[in-house]
């Protein structure tokens, strides 16, 4: 009877250290399963938001052939009663154009009418000194043509589109290089470094 006592004990933690390996794989099993079904949620989140932002970028075009009035009272908030401004719809934005304090500046309000930022047209020698040094070296024997100045608005994450192509938020020089064969544009940000941006046709 004492034998059978203890076989039967022995029997019961063989079980028990059999069921524990068996939950053990059980469970990473799971968390495997789970961690894969969590990616693969992240993923089509993803792919939902950027049809999402899409779908409201093409019924904005379908909705919207004129300014809003939003960007209109916006503007005014951001830079008073300012004589002359010149307002256009493109794809993207808002986009006014206007002078005040002598300079002529564009400025671009997103689909919440919220400003972006301004554009002027600068010269080669208001680009930071490190910029100029580069290029004049990098591209000698390039014809520098129209520099352009994006001041961009802090306050708001919406990024930038100029020369039809989206860049990250911040302020930045885009200036046009031409020789016979080439033509682009580079980008300069304002403590000097500077990118290729954009090939031009």
């Amino acid at each position: 009877m004492k034998q059978l006592i203890i076989l039967f004990a022995a029997a019961m933690i063989l079980s028990a250290a059999v069921n524990a390996q068996t939950d053990d794989a059980t469970i990473k099993s799971n968390e495997v399963a789970v961690k894969s079904d969590l990616a693969s949620l992240n993923q089509k989140e993803k792919l939902i938001k950027n049809e999402k932002a899409g779908e409201r970028k093409e019924l904005r075009k379908l909705k919207e052939t004129e300014v809003r009035y939003q960007s209109r009272e916006e503007f005014f908030r951001n830079f008073g009663d300012v004589a002359n401004a010149s307002w256009e719809r493109n794809d993207n934005f808002d986009e006014v154009t206007f002078t005040k304090d002598g300079l002529v500046k564009e400025a671009y309000y997103d689909i919440d009418s919220k400003l972006v930022g301004t554009t002027m047209t600068k010269s080669f020698e208001d680009l930071p000194a490190e910029a100029q040094k580069f290029i004049n070296k990098k591209y000698k024997g390039y014809t520098k043509g129209k520099v352009i100045f994006f001041d961009d608005n802090e306050r708001n994450d919406t990024d930038m589109v100029l020369f039809g192509s989206v860049f990250d938020d911040e302020d930045t020089y885009f200036v046009e290089l031409k020789n016979d064969d080439k033509a682009f544009i580079l980008r300069a940000n304002l403590a000097g470094d500077v990118n290729y941006f954009k090939a031009l046709n």
